[in-house]
């Protein structure tokens, strides 16, 4: 899953000629790129895609959305480190046809049976 989640930004400096930025995704602080939004400010808070942020939005909506993709467990999914995220993945049950092709009904089994 990819999500944009909220965040509130600490931080504001220059990387060469690209404008990043330090946000905090409820206690997960990861370095954003802020050039799509030159009207975000320290202290305002904005919707991340990808490490970029996308546009500003209020408190409470960021709040609120928030505290939903929490409840839903997906949060510290999305928020996971490269690593993390690796190690999870790792974890998982594995198919045996990651492509799907062993899903029924798309088998050439089936297909030639009838």
């Amino acid at each position: 899953m990819c999500l944009a989640i909220p965040g509130k930004v600490e931080e504001i400096t220059t990387d060469g000629m690209i404008r990043m930025g330090r946000v905090n995704f409820g206690g997960v602080v990861k370095k954003v790129c802020l050039d799509y939004v030159p009207e975000v400010e320290v202290g305002d808070y904005t919707i991340v895609h990808v490490g970029f942020a996308i546009s500003k939005i209020d408190e409470e909506t960021a709040e609120q959305t928030l505290a939903d993709f929490r409840a839903m467990g997906v949060l510290e999914e999305e928020l996971a480190s490269e690593e993390e995220a690796f190690a999870r993945a790792a974890k998982r049950p594995q198919s045996p046809c990651p492509d799907g092709s062993c899903e029924a009904g798309s088998g050439e089994a089936e297909k030639n049976a009838g």
